[in-house]
């Protein structure tokens, strides 16, 4: 999934959608795991539609998630997730946490009952504006202070 300059320049040119999302690190192993059969065709598929709209971003969180999950589970080697990082990087902007993130997120695992990473990954996400996580591990069409979960795999 290797993406050019070139490429990625093209992209932009036809960027269609005015709603900023995000997708999970489940999205992004799926996408490079050979073994996932047809949930490596959508999330390739999703990654692909993500790039073309170009208000997409992806969360620091998620690229280490990634990092971590595709090596760890020998999907791909240290340096192919590097390279494939640098990749994405080069597709979609990298947001980070703020200050007051940990702070919303611990909120978020009180008040909605989330998990503390994912509270983690929907907090950097509301705080910059995103509108649609993409992840099999939230509830799907759950709205959350404006953040749709949806799973693309249903």
């Amino acid at each position: 999934m290797a993406i050019t300059l070139a490429v990625k320049a093209s992209i932009e040119m036809h960027c269609m959608s005015v709603d900023r999302i995000t997708l999970d690190a489940n999205i992004l192993i799926y996408a490079i795991d050979k073994d996932a059969n047809c949930k490596q065709e959508q999330a390739v598929e999703l990654i692909e539609k993500c790039a073309r709209t170009c208000d997409c971003v992806l969360t620091s969180q998620t690229l280490a998630e990634f990092y971590f999950a595709a090596t760890r589970k020998g999907k791909v080697s240290t340096s192919e997730a590097k390279q494939q990082i640098a990749d994405w990087q080069l597709l979609f902007p990298t947001i980070l946490p703020s200050i007051r993130t940990v702070n919303y997120a611990m909120n978020a695992v009180e008040e909605h009952s989330l998990s503390f990473w994912d509270a983690m990954l929907w907090s950097v996400a509301n705080e910059n504006a995103v509108k649609r996580l993409y992840s099999e591990d939230f509830q799907p069409g759950v709205v959350l202070k404006g953040v749709e979960f949806i799973n693309p795999f249903l």
